[in-house]
């Protein structure tokens, strides 16, 4: 593609260029200029040979584009570059519309899919162009292309070409159908369909004369070898012609994403009665293809050897490195995710096993617990490329959290029947591991910020049921209780049995304090329905919620889990069967607040607070012309402390005007500093409170 010259690319609109100029330098082109306008390629191209391509967006009434093209026509750099168009989101004309010296044109909807396939098809069309009859018929870019996009489907998956309708030479095709199948354009255009498409159970000649736009099964040709998938026919013109355009879906995973997310639904509804492990594995060889897999658990604790689970290799049988030869396991049992979709030879210089097994295409991705901690490790390859990463890695992390999970289990109930740390009723968490895994989450929440919410649950008069059927029938209560709780939470929430009739459980990764009161209402719903003993007698069984958040109600587990249930006794003052949320107390707020205000007056000289700068950015140039300074407060027990809760406490206390002095001393500071590194004379930003704005000294 002419890769010894300059490309062009011209748009007013900076996002605009910056995809254009993306998509182009990710072909690692030698050079790649991107101009504004007209005015400014003229500077770049200043002592310059000629281009090989100009790339030129057409916006609003395209007065200005049109005007644009001409000028840069009229540079000698640019006056025998094919020009390709770009219709901007806010264009009003069409095609027909375009200059003549436009060779190709697309909408920027599909830059990403579609631009260098243009580029190729012009590349192709000039080097073909001098054996063209000068009575071919010439058509223009509307009359040529108007049905490029018809076919397409929103995520830009759906491959298709256009051939005569004999089916003898392939005219036209997408950018999907090269990127998936990985061929060439010189290996589709102008070959028989033949060559590309195999069809089952009806002739390839029948499908071109029905040309009914019915779905029938094929195989579509790849580098290295065939996918198969479903195609249809119907007509069109192309070139002032009649021709076919076939489209074709793969069945594959790593080709379509309604695929792809049908194995992960596979994937989460595997595992009831059968082995976990052996499903998701076997799901994974077969909807990928896989040629080797194996799957690795480690104990992070300890330095042991690691173990080998299973283990899916479809070549000849031959001698395994240990694992402490295998370079690649080292490195994703240390937690590093490796995704090489089509070079992963290259890995054989340095990995024995890899070497042997001769992969294109190979993944390891590390398997974490919920602490993050590396418990294991998934590598899997094959001999061809592993197809779409946009695909392909979010199933294979899906798969890796599914492995993990399975690892994860089973070492909590070795561990738990071990310990005594599972209730032997019901298989929950008992009191004891729930305190453990609380104050895990509240350690990971201070460090990242997440927002969590503990419900406690007492089931209402569960004493009668005892006394008046007995403990047999009190026992089956609780274990169908079991059941309803966890399939009304989520795999990353925990549910335990906290002790007789009580049960606790904690959502994690909250975003709206809404969904939590959904998943209460949702458990008091499912907890009315009926339930029936084994006498066939049956019962109404409900509970009395309550509800408790961090970081907004308590800091600590013990302060949240007595909140909760402080709350959950105030569901049971007002009628039970309902859930409540924890509110504080008029005194005890203003209590919370006195040790807030007494801990803030010692905050500055203590180091904990800081200010933080947020660069204000001119959308134009993209130059940082400004900061703007935001204090922060890092309490030594409770971690961040929101200033929408100590900038009011400071105000009320008088302490904002202290405070207001430290900050804007300390920005005037950092400000001096970047500019005698750096020359910035940066415009700074400082909140004032209206209370320092009293103050006679301010100025």
């Amino acid at each position: 593609m002419a890769a010894s010259h300059d490309l062009l690319v011209v748009a007013s609109h900076r996002d605009l260029r910056r995809r254009l100029f993306d998509v182009l330098d990710r072909e690692e082109h030698d050079r790649i200029l991107s101009a504004r306008d007209a005015a400014h390629a003229g500077i770049l191209l200043a002592g310059r040979g000629p281009v090989a391509l100009v790339v030129l967006a057409f916006e609003g009434d395209g007065r200005a584009s049109r005007a644009c093209c001409e000028q840069l026509r009229s540079m000698e750099s640019c006056r025998d570059a094919p020009v390709v168009a770009v219709l901007a989101p806010d264009c009003r004309i069409g095609p027909s519309l375009l200059p003549d010296v436009v060779a190709d044109w697309l909408d920027s909807a599909h830059i990403e899919r579609e631009l260098v396939l243009r580029w190729q098809r012009v590349v192709a069309g000039r080097s073909t162009a001098a054996s063209t009859p000068a009575h071919t018929h010439a058509a223009s870019p509307e009359e040529t292309l108007a049905y490029r996009f018809a076919f397409d489907d929103e995520d830009g998956e759906g491959e298709w070409l256009i051939t005569d309708p004999a089916g003898d030479r392939v005219l036209d095709l997408n950018a999907a159908l090269l990127q998936h199948s990985q061929l060439g354009v010189t290996d589709v255009l102008g070959k028989p369909l033949v060559q590309l498409l195999g069809f089952e159970g009806i002739e390839l000649e029948q499908v071109l004369e029905q040309v009914d736009r019915r779905w029938h099964p094929c195989q579509r040709r790849t580098r290295y070898g065939a996918d198969t998938g479903q195609a249809n026919a119907r007509r069109i013109r192309h070139r002032g012609r009649d021709a076919v355009a076939i489209a074709f879906r793969s069945d594959r995973a790593e080709a379509r994403g309604e695929a792809a997310l049908a194995l992960l639904s596979r994937i989460f509804q595997s595992g009831g009665s059968v082995d976990l492990q052996a499903s998701t594995a076997r799901l994974l060889i077969d909807e990928l293809s896989l040629d080797y897999l194996a799957l690795w658990s480690a104990r992070p604790e300890d330095s042991a050897i690691p173990v080998q689970l299973l283990q899916h290799w479809t070549g000849e049988d031959q001698p395994w490195p240990s694992p402490v030869e295998q370079v690649s396991l080292r490195r994703v049992l240390g937690g590093k995710t490796m995704f090489h979709a089509e070079d992963g030879r290259r890995l054989g210089e340095f990995d024995p096993l890899l070497q042997a097994l001769q992969l294109d295409g190979f993944a390891g991705l590390p398997l974490l617990d919920e602490r993050r901690s590396v418990i294991g490790a998934l590598l899997l390859g094959r001999r061809k490329p592993l197809g779409r990463a946009e695909l392909v890695e979010p199933v294979l992390q899906c798969a890796a959290a599914r492995f993990a999970q399975a690892i994860e289990l089973r070492r909590t109930r070795e561990q738990g029947r071990a310990e005594g740390l599972l209730d032997a009723l019901t298989g929950l968490p008992n009191r004891l591991l729930f305190n453990d895994r609380l104050e895990t989450i509240l350690r990971e929440a201070h460090r990242t910020g997440e927002c969590f919410a503990v419900l406690f649950l007492d089931l209402d008069n569960f004493k009668a049921i005892n006394d008046s059927h007995g403990h047999a029938a009190g026992d089956q209560v609780l274990s169908v209780v079991t059941q309803r709780l966890c399939s009304s939470i989520r795999a990353s929430d925990t549910v335990a049995r906290y002790a007789g009739d009580e049960f606790t459980i904690v959502l994690r990764h909250i975003i709206k304090s809404d969904d939590v009161l959904r998943v209460a209402e949702k458990i008091v719903q499912v907890m009315e329905t009926p339930l029936h003993l084994e006498g066939g007698e049956e019962l109404r069984v409900t509970a009395s919620i309550g509800v408790s958040f961090f970081p907004d109600d308590a800091a600590d587990a013990d302060t949240l889990l007595r909140h909760a249930d402080e709350a959950m006794y105030a569901a049971k003052h007002l009628g039970r069967n309902n859930f409540q949320i924890y509110e504080m107390s008029q005194d005890q707020a203003r209590q919370q607040d006195v040790a807030l205000v007494s801990r803030l007056r010692h905050a500055e000289r203590n180091g904990e607070l800081r200010v933080f700068y947020q660069p204000q950015v001119d959308a134009g140039t993209e130059d940082i012309v400004g900061m703007e300074a935001l204090v922060r407060w890092e309490h030594p027990e409770l971690g961040g402390i929101s200033p929408g809760v100590f900038i009011p406490l400071a105000e009320e206390s008088g302490l904002i005007v202290s405070i207001g002095e430290w900050v804007l001393r300390t920005a005037c500071a950092q400000a001096h500093a970047w500019e005698l590194a750096h020359g910035l004379r940066l415009r700074l930003g400082v909140n004032l409170s209206a209370v320092q704005l009293m103050e006679p000294d301010l100025l």
